[in-house]
């Protein structure tokens, strides 16, 4: 049986169109439906061409001008434990040995004070390379710290010398005195070291007393062959002789110290006669060594020298500046551009 509907064509054809238009719509949404995972498919793979870009607030120029500074120092520190470590091990082979008593066995240890200097740059340029190149804040502050300390100290040093020269001359020459001149035989790299700034500068001890300050070393005193039986005794190393070098054959006598303090407490208890003989000025010591301390010696070179010395600390210290300025500034922009 069928049923058959009678309408006006006008009728007709407005439900035809309803009825095409509703089928399309349902059509068009399970289609949506369906491709809907597929869009969200792709808005996760390709992220970029849905979501705004960052701004980026991290300036090259800093970011890398700090990593290749640090770098650099990174490679140094590194250069310096390697030196400290082998002067240590050479030390130690040697018999010296490496002893730790006060803080004078650790200021006046050459290869274990370049090993602590380097491991310091090395720990503290590290910080500031991996701060930089990882946009660290933390380890920026840690490096920014440092610099400032190390800043602090040496400006507090340069001023103490300034305002108190006179006091701070003495204290250092005692100090040294005491420690250096008397560990010169105990560490082969501390006399070693001694012997390049007596030749270089042309100078003998460290004080204003020149050479009696090596009355202080236990192998060079005066104190009689009983308590001192050294063949050095009331001597002076041979780095304060004007003429150590044998110019003939180019070897260094090293000898040409002994007795030198001895040669000058004749010379000034003659109770005889106040004039000197011609065998007395032929061996008068002031003519063998330097009768300068290295303390006045190294004064004098630095007077000679102003313009140079001044740029140099001038220059390091503006090189610190900067780079605090760096840190500081790669901080800010690392802070910002997390903040966004």
């Amino acid at each position: 049986m069928r049923l058959f509907v009678y309408a006006e064509p006008k009728l007709q054809q407005d439900l035809i169109i309803k009825l095409s238009s509703s089928i399309d719509s349902s059509w068009n949404s399970d289609f949506k439906m369906r491709e809907r995972p597929q869009q969200m498919e792709r808005m996760i793979q390709l992220p970029h061409r849905y979501r705004r870009p960052r701004l980026n607030f991290i300036s090259p120029f800093v970011k890398y001008t700090m990593f290749f500074f640090n770098f650099i120092f990174w490679l140094v520190g590194g250069a310096l434990i390697g030196i400290g470590l082998y002067a240590l091990v050479d030390q130690w082979q040697s018999g010296a040995g490496v002893r730790v008593e006060d803080l004078s066995d650790i200021l006046f240890n050459v290869g274990l004070i370049i090993a602590i200097i380097g491991a310091i740059i090395f720990f503290v340029s590290f910080a500031g390379c991996i701060g930089a190149l990882r946009e660290n804040t933390a380890l920026l502050k840690l490096y920014s710290v440092a610099l400032l300390i190390f800043f602090l100290l040496e400006l507090l040093v340069a001023v103490l010398c300034f305002v108190f020269p006179n006091k701070m001359e003495g204290i250092i020459a005692s100090y040294l005195t005491d420690n250096v001149i008397k560990k010169y035989r105990e560490d082969p790299d501390l006399q070693n070291l001694i012997d390049f700034i007596q030749i270089e500068f042309r100078c003998c001890g460290l004080s204003t007393r020149s050479y009696e300050d090596w009355s202080k070393n236990e192998y060079f005193n005066c104190t009689g062959p009983e308590l001192n039986p050294s063949v050095e005794r009331c001597g002076v190393p041979y780095s304060c002789c004007k003429n150590a070098t044998d110019m003939s054959s180019g070897l260094i006598n090293i000898m040409c110290g002994y007795g030198v303090q001895r040669e000058m407490q004749i010379g000034t208890r003659d109770p005889i006669s106040t004039t000197k003989s011609a065998a007395s000025l032929h061996n008068d010591p002031k003519d063998k060594v330097w009768t300068q301390g290295c303390i006045e010696a190294l004064k004098s070179w630095i007077n000679r020298n102003l313009y140079i010395v001044a740029g140099s600390a001038l220059g390091i210290a503006l090189m610190q500046l900067f780079v605090m300025y760096l840190a500081k500034s790669l901080e800010g922009q690392i802070e910002m551009q997390q903040s966004t």
